[in-house]
């Protein structure tokens, strides 16, 4: 059983209703997270039972779950959007964990709420398990992510581009509130209930805040910083989220909501994964400055609560803390240590290469870490090989001079494995175990699940998760449909 311990109910009513959810047809546990029920210190064999299916299927509400359907709104492609909310999924309520982190259980595909805008209030089963395989790859990288324990697979019949199958997915995560949440009051005139609002997020998110002599500007700062580290570390891993509406960016600087997302494979800078975003407003190489200007949309709301110049204050810290992030990470990446002068640009050199030479990106990040320093070959780029060998000799200059003061070759190749997979989230692999579910096969999911759970890692019987898409994979087609 679950403690539940709910906190959200006591915000004003502006933001949520209650809502209970409605079940779906011939329900059945297709997998649950037990990496994630471990940690939390669940009791997995309670996770099997039919009390449990019960709640995850929507035909029932556990005991002390106060299930809530959460109001906000949002820009969508850079369009205001008054009449959001979570329109197929309900916040059942929190619980406490082992480390004392108060966690919210959010059920999406539960069905109709209040802020449904017509729609069924259902999730597929396709994009579920791509939320929960996103949320393990994110995690395990150490990107901030939400994440999920199950997903119930049903018969229920549910139509998008084509029919498909109902399933429920069980979020977890800290926070599920929204620049959005922000917005909609700030725009409705609800300027106490913002107030309110902001309060709660301090109490909860941004303790350090209350310390500060102006609290909602440690929020604000907050919030500023966490979402800049975000930025950098979706560029690094090469993830992009593929729908980046307000309504989308967690206050808490999670991963959230990612729909038509992909992680680069063949460097694309240009990638654009969502085929519903025409004008390519999303595209990777954007997704720095859009998070950017979802943080202005933000800050438009807390004009309420702060002057022009704090807030431009605040604003103003994004770019230096997303560059510093960026930099660190690239550099250990690349196995560099500390920044120095000229890091960056070797950097960009090599991404550059990449992009010209069309290669894997997190293949040959981990080319570069399972050879020797002296061994690194032109052989295989594909393109001319002394503009390869230029940046090699470059590269290699910088690691000597790394070397001397901090580690060996061993050294260095540990270290550039310990944060550069070799099992990514492929398009191609995620279609796959989709496809094996729909048929009632669980098994490559959980595979999967156990490769990106651990991504750094050779295994043998993992190998074959390990290879560039094959040629039929080009054809594949991520929408916000789901």
């Amino acid at each position: 059983m679950l403690a539940f311990d709910n906190s959200y109910v006591t915000l004003p009513t502006s933001l949520w209703r209650r809502q209970r959810p409605t079940p779906i047809q011939n329900a059945k546990l297709l997998t649950l997270n037990t990496a994630l029920a471990t940690e939390l210190e669940l009791d997995i064999a309670w996770w099997h039972s039919p009390e449990a299916l019960a709640g995850l299927a929507g035909d029932g509400v556990w005991s002390g779950a106060d299930p809530v359907a959460m109001k906000y709104a949002g820009h969508q492609f850079g369009g205001w959007n008054p009449d959001l909310g979570d329109g197929r999924g309900v916040l059942l309520g929190e619980i406490i964990s082992p480390q004392g982190q108060r966690l919210d259980l959010h059920l999406k595909g539960s069905g109709p709420t209040p802020f449904s805008r017509q729609g069924d209030g259902r999730a597929v089963l396709r994009s579920s398990i791509r939320e929960y395989l996103a949320g393990e790859a994110l995690h395990a990288l150490g990107v901030p992510s939400t994440r999920a324990l199950a997903i119930v697979s049903s018969t229920h019949p549910v139509r998008r581009e084509c029919m498909e199958t109902a399933a429920t997915l069980l979020r977890v995560t800290p926070c599920h509130i929204r620049f959005g949440h922000f917005e909609w009051l700030f725009h409705s005139n609800q300027h106490n209930d913002l107030r309110d609002l902001a309060d709660y997020c301090i109490e909860r998110y941004y303790p350090e805040a209350k310390a500060q002599s102006k609290p909602y500007m440690g929020l604000l700062e907050g919030i500023i910083k966490r979402t800049a580290k975000l930025m950098a570390d979706w560029q690094c891993q090469g993830f992009a989220h593929g729908v980046m509406n307000t309504d989308n960016f967690s206050i808490a600087g999670e991963t959230l909501d990612f729909g038509p997302y992909g992680f680069l494979e063949q460097y694309d800078p240009y990638l654009i994964c969502n085929h519903s975003d025409h004008n390519g407003r999303y595209a990777w190489y954007l997704q720095p400055s859009v998070g950017l200007w979802n943080l202005n949309a933000l800050a438009q709301a807390f004009t309420a609560l702060l002057s022009i110049p704090e807030i431009e204050l605040a604003l103003a810290q994004y770019e230096p803390q997303l560059v510093k992030h960026y930099d660190q990470c690239m550099n250990a990446k690349l196995g560099l240590g500390a920044v120095q002068d000229g890091d960056r640009d070797l950097v960009a050199g090599w991404l550059a290469l990449l992009q010209r030479a069309k290669q894997d990106y997190p293949q040959r990040f981990r080319w570069l870490s399972e050879h020797d320093i002296a061994d690194l070959s032109t052989d295989d780029w594909g393109v001319q090989a002394a503009e390869v060998q230029q940046w090699l000799q470059r590269y290699q200059q910088r690691v000597e001079k790394q070397k001397a003061v901090d580690y060996s070759e061993p050294e260095r190749q540990a270290a550039m494995q310990a944060v550069n997979p070799c099992y990514v989230l492929r398009n191609y692999l995620a279609q796959q175990v989709i496809e094996a579910a729909e048929q009632g096969d669980a098994k490559p999911l959980e595979l999967l699940t156990q490769a990106l759970q651990s991504p750094f890692t050779r295994r043998s019987e993992l190998e074959h998760f390990d290879a560039a898409a094959p040629e039929w994979a080009s054809c594949l087609s991520i929408s916000c449909s789901s």
